[in-house]
């Protein structure tokens, strides 16, 4: 029996992404958000406005996606409740946040240069995506009292490095599903992905047949 429920959020299961960008100072900043999802070699992510993360992509354009698998969730949890803002925005002190200049160092993690853009990739992240801010939208116009406070951005991937690990074997550009254990972040908790479930028709479909311009433009540009 369903039952009218208001939930103070929504988060039914998504990936937890650590997000790299370039701090004005020239330094590394580094946060975890799990407000994405992608279409092609296209993404859409949300952050909130007062953000380092969200500040410093307004400027720079910029940032490596980097998808932690489930062997880096004791890092990722070291930064959840830390901000590159100083000072820290008063919604995140009410939630315990503290700020933070280092966060890669913090969590325990390597930075290493991208290749395309301004920013450190994470060295122990299995997935790496080098990304560029496309078009930016502000979320909730309609609501006066939300508007400007979450924005979203649409990022174009020119860049993608794979941990050989999770790719199937004598294909590159694929990864195993059984192999690969992303961190998915579900109404505040940690999880993975189990064992497969079902037979996909879906799985029918050559992945080649899904190919986009983007991704054949950043072949062109090796």
């Amino acid at each position: 029996m369903h039952i009218k429920s208001y939930p103070s959020i929504l988060y039914f299961g998504t990936p937890v992404v650590l997000i790299s960008t370039k701090n004005p100072d020239g330094t590394s900043n580094l946060a975890p958000i799990s407000s994405i999802f992608w279409l092609g070699w296209r993404c859409m992510i949300g952050l909130g406005a007062s953000s380092q993360t969200g500040k410093n992509l307004l400027v720079t354009k910029e940032a490596v996606l980097n998808l932690p698998s489930v062997n880096e969730a004791k890092a990722v949890n070291l930064l959840t409740k830390t901000t590159g803002s100083n000072p820290v925005p008063p919604s995140k002190i009410l939630k315990g946040y503290r700020f933070e200049k280092n966060k890669f160092e913090i969590a325990g993690l390597t930075g290493i240069p991208a290749e395309t853009i301004n920013a450190s990739r994470v060295n122990e992240c299995p997935v790496q995506m080098e990304a560029v801010v496309m078009d930016i939208h502000k979320l909730a116009k309609d609501e006066p009292l939300q508007q400007g406070k979450i924005i979203t951005f649409e990022l174009k991937i020119n860049r993608v490095f794979l941990d050989k690990s999770i790719t199937m074997d004598n294909h590159p550009n694929r990864v195993d599903p059984d192999k690969w254990k992303p961190l998915i972040m579900s109404f505040q908790e940690f999880y993975t992905l189990g064992d497969k479930v079902h037979e996909s028709s879906l799985s029918e479909i050559p992945e080649n047949l899904y190919n986009t311009y983007d991704r054949k433009s950043t072949q062109a540009e090796v």
